[in-house]
């Protein structure tokens, strides 16, 4: 029974979600209201149909796209016939009325895009964020006010503010996150997002482990790390535990420091998912390479320096690093991964194979933490200086002239050290 005290434009609204796919849904008008209403229709993989006598250059590539059907005419009311949905968005008043009339009389749902008012339907301001999760948010037929609550609730899930894990059981799903150099805050907004819904977190050493203080006490932690001579589980072991807790049905993020796919197996876990049927998804992450020199004041390229930089696994010592870099351009960075404790075989060979002696060398450890440090000199003397200090492992070594900016550039992670930031407060 209706509530007498409340008119039909004060009576509270009726949330609701609608299945569109596959359904037949028409869209009068061809300008941006139309095309924004257009582009998150064929989202949910409706059958738009748009009646227009002109669109916007986006709508007119959908339709040749195959996207979308358009009729280059003026509406008519036959249009209506076995529709679901209308958007009237035409920019006339008259029009949009009139077509809210006829849709109303055959009991057919009108979005009016000039007056949400007078409309039977509306669409609220959403956004989706991660695991099939979408916020819809409707302020009284406000839209301006609506977008502005659903944009604080979409940066409240970007900075994993809201309480977002499955609470029924699902399919399982494998995220290879990449963590970045190690200090939290530059996690990316989506690799936030996703360890809020984590339900097991496979952690190497590397990865931004103060982010996962933040996660619920019943999130499972299981440390993989790697480190010299030390294997907490083998390769292998590591593929098999994320199909495993995946196929029981739990959101596994594989945390890894850097970026998955750059010298972190992230292609050989992701093919061993894929294989035993298990879903998959990667998200890059700021590597090491490139972000934990920048932090000791060191850009890989430079406008007179250096166009291009290279960048080796050095694991396994000099004859892996000359293999690949032996040929390249004198001016070409070098940037060594894992390559400290082989330093001394390292430089010599590169001195030996042509390089200047007086090449500038850094070795920079810890990068964006408290702990950071870098020394530098060059292909002469780096090794025995980077022993003198005792730079631990790993650290990141760039080989080439941009190594030598430092001296005028400093720490430019200090910033982030003095303020307090992430990992490093």
């Amino acid at each position: 029974m209706s509530n007498a005290a409340d008119s039909p434009a004060t009576a509270p609204d009726y949330p609701l979600f609608l299945s569109l796919a596959g359904r037949d849904v028409l869209v009068v008008g061809g300008g941006p209201v139309a095309e924004r209403r257009i582009a998150t229709l064929l989202q949910t993989q409706a059958q738009v149909n748009l009646i227009t006598p002109w669109a916007t250059e986006a709508l007119q590539e959908w339709a040749a796209a195959g996207r979308l059907r358009w009729q280059q005419r003026e509406f008519d009311a036959t249009d209506l016939a076995d529709v679901w949905l209308v958007h009237a968005c035409t920019g006339d008043h008259a029009v949009d009325v009139e077509i809210a009339t006829l849709a109303d009389a055959q009991r057919i749902w009108c979005v009016r895009a000039s007056d949400a008012s007078a409309s039977s339907a509306w669409s609220a301001a959403s956004d989706r964020t991660v695991d099939g999760i979408q916020v819809a948010v409707n302020a009284g037929r406000d839209p301006k006010r609506a977008k502005l609550l659903r944009d604080v609730v979409a940066e409240l899930s970007a900075e994993a503010g809201l309480p977002i894990r499955r609470q029924r059981p699902a399919t399982g799903k494998v995220y290879l996150v990449g963590g970045g150099p190690g200090d939290p805050d530059l996690l990316t907004v989506r690799a936030r997002r996703l360890l809020s819904l984590a339900d097991v977190v496979v952690t190497d050493r590397l990865a931004p482990v103060r982010a996962l203080d933040q996660l619920a006490p019943d999130v499972s932690i299981i440390d993989v790390g790697k480190a010299p001579g030390r294997h907490a589980l083998p390769q292998p072991e590591i593929n098999e535990l994320l199909v495993e807790q995946a196929t029981a049905g739990k959101v596994v993020i594989r945390l890894k420091g850097g970026d998955p796919f750059v010298l972190g197996r992230g292609g050989e876990e992701a093919l061993h998912c894929l294989q035993a049927g298990v879903d998959v998804e990667v998200v890059p992450g700021v590597t090491s390479a490139i972000s934990v020199p920048a932090a000791a004041g060191i850009p890989v390229t430079h406008r007179g320096l250096s166009d291009s930089f290279l960048v080796l696994s050095a694991h396994n010592g000099a004859a892996e690093v000359i293999r690949r870099a032996g040929c390249t351009p004198v001016d070409t960075t070098l940037v060594l991964l894992m390559g400290v404790r082989h330093l001394d075989q390292i430089t010599a060979a590169l001195v030996a194979h042509g390089r200047d002696p007086d090449t500038p060398v850094s070795v920079t450890a810890e990068g964006w933490t408290s702990e950071q440090e870098t020394v530098n000199g060059s292909l002469a003397d780096i090794a025995e200086l980077a022993a003198t200090q005792e730079i631990p492992s790993p650290a990141v070594v760039v080989v080439g002239a941009v190594a030598g900016l430092r001296e005028q550039l400093g720490d430019l992670a200090q910033a982030s050290i003095d303020a307090g930031h992430g990992a490093i407060s």
